[in-house]
């Protein structure tokens, strides 16, 4: 997953998958928007992610079946590297 934290923005894109466009998008929270190609999300806009980053990307998560835990890396990992893309691969979790 790649993700983008635009300072002067204050928004943060995670690409969720590589598209040349996407063909809608649904507001599934107040400061977060996911693109969706052939009705896949694959981006995830979050705006104001100084107001904190977990509420909007679970709620993302839940209606888009994406791991909660990723979204939540790597919007930290961009936020933590403000202005640069960074790229975040965060695995399957193992059955115990």
């Amino acid at each position: 997953m790649r993700a983008d934290y635009d300072s002067k923005a204050n928004a943060i894109s995670l690409e969720l998958e590589t598209v040349d466009s996407a063909d809608r998008a649904d507001q599934v929270h107040r400061r977060a928007v996911v693109a969706l190609r052939d009705d896949r999300p694959v981006e995830l806009q979050l705006l104001y992610p100084d107001l904190g980053v977990d509420e909007p990307l679970r709620i993302a998560a839940e209606r888009y079946n994406l791991d909660p835990e990723a979204l939540i890396a790597a919007a930290t990992a961009a936020l933590a590297a403000p202005d640069r893309r960074v790229t975040v691969d965060v695995a399957v979790r193992f059955a115990a």
